[in-house]
């Protein structure tokens, strides 16, 4: 197995693993070290199968559904994103996955099947690196802040859709309002990383409105400094799996009306601290 890094912050092009066939123990334990310290991984021509995508996830976890997507017959688990010249993309906002969850995912393996000829990237960012370059004096305030996450915040736009509110009316029942610290430890290297994005993020706890506005905006423009981030070009058969602990993404949609299909699988994880 062969690791290489694609940017300075994070990110790396795997080589010498063929995702399709069993992984024995040294491989499984090289892929979660390696997770952990590049916080993105990516994979070229790996034409997975269903069964194949969720074995790959069991390397590093359980499984979790996501609550607001079709997902692949018989695995349940397993979500199809799809984009059609009829159905654009609806999210185009940097986020961590299902912050929402008082145990967000551990990270999502991501399998690209149409891909379009061109556009269509995913752009990801270092939550780790962004903590590591703020001043002393902003690490020190926002270290010990709580902020609160929402499905229904980061939903709105589906809600407000005809049959929204009949379509996912109930996760946002199963899913209230959670709070998490603005700054987590990361549980396998022990890195502060942040922990708010402009997805799921409504506030900052205990702050004026207009403070934790001014706070949260603050920390966006500095996490997606093009020095913390970097991005991956799909081509069919792609695979990416991020560190949903440590990471930003973000989808760029330059290619609608194209058509492009993924699949992902989400791996459970732990309470924030």
């Amino acid at each position: 197995m062969e690791f290489e890094p694609i940017a300075g912050a994070l990110g790396a092009e795997v080589a010498g693993l063929d995702l399709t066939a069993p992984l024995d123990d040294d491989a499984r334990t090289e892929l979660r070290g390696a997770l952990a310290t590049h916080q993105v991984l990516f994979f070229r021509d790996q034409p997975m199968s269903a069964q194949n995508h969720r074995d790959l996830a069991h390397v590093f976890g359980e499984t979790q559904p996501h609550p607001a997507y079709p997902t692949v017959d018989g695995y349940p688990e397993l979500s199809i994103l799809e984009v059609t010249p009829d159905a654009p993309p609806k999210i185009d906002t940097w986020h961590t996955d299902m912050t929402f969850m008082e145990r967000p995912p551990l990270g999502s393996i991501l399998h690209g099947k149409i891909i379009p000829p061109a556009g269509g990237d995913t752009l990801f960012a270092s939550l780790g690196r962004a903590f590591d370059t703020l001043s002393e004096a902003t690490r020190r305030m926002v270290d010990g802040l709580v902020a609160e996450h929402s499905f229904a915040y980061g939903f709105r736009h589906s809600l407000a859709e005809p049959g929204g509110q009949e379509r996912l009316g109930a996760t946002v029942r199963a899913n209230p309002p959670r709070q998490h610290p603005v700054v987590r430890r990361h549980p396998v290297t022990g890195r502060r990383v942040l922990y708010v994005n402009p997805l799921f993020t409504t506030r900052i706890v205990g702050l004026r409105e207009s403070e934790s506005r001014g706070l949260l905006e603050l920390l966006y423009d500095h996490i997606k400094t093009p020095e913390h981030t970097c991005r991956f070009r799909w081509r069919p058969e792609s695979v990416a799996i991020w560190d949903n602990r440590a990471t930003w993404h973000r989808p760029v949609n330059d290619f609608w009306p194209g058509l492009r299909r993924m699949q992902r699988i989400t791996i459970a994880g732990d309470v924030p601290r």
